[in-house]
């Protein structure tokens, strides 16, 4: 299954990952509509320290602890993608607390907010890697990884 990979020495901490994918998640057609002078609320998120930038997101793990943990049964894993039915989430957010990645984030309305591999509203390539000027995230099949 292909997935998100992030090179960190090609992160440049710019964060257009982080507005494409909050964008493409909007639902909206215009990106200045769709984000300016309101909160963000990407799928990804750009962590930075004194050396180095790297993107975070969903690793979709092989045995989830996010799914395992749900006690609303939102998260499931289908066709390789974890994935939330925001219907059936009830913000209890365990999920945030079990990721060991970090990937799991509280949305705008309260319910758990991850990368779904932009399952929904792209065609091709997730839109932050679509987004990333310098080629430091990839969506990719890796050898050895299921």
């Amino acid at each position: 299954m292909k997935r998100i990979y992030v090179n960190e020495k090609w992160c440049l901490g710019c964060h257009l990952c982080e507005y494409n994918c909050a964008f493409a998640n909007s639902g909206e057609e215009d990106m200045v509509k769709a984000l300016k002078g309101k909160p963000l609320f990407p799928r990804i998120h750009i962590e930075e320290d004194d050396k180095i930038s790297f993107a975070v997101s969903c690793r979709h793990c092989e045995d989830p602890i996010c799914v395992r943990s749900c006690i609303s049964g939102a998260l499931i894993k289908k066709d390789g993608a974890v994935r939330i039915d925001r219907e059936k989430c009830v913000g209890c957010l365990t999920c945030v607390l079990v990721c060991p990645y970090g990937a799991v984030t509280a949305g705008e309305d309260g319910a758990a907010l991850k990368c779904e591999l932009c399952l929904n509203n792209t065609r091709g390539e997730p839109a932050c890697v679509q987004g990333c000027p310098n080629n430091a995230i990839v969506f990719e099949e890796r050898q050895g990884e299921a």
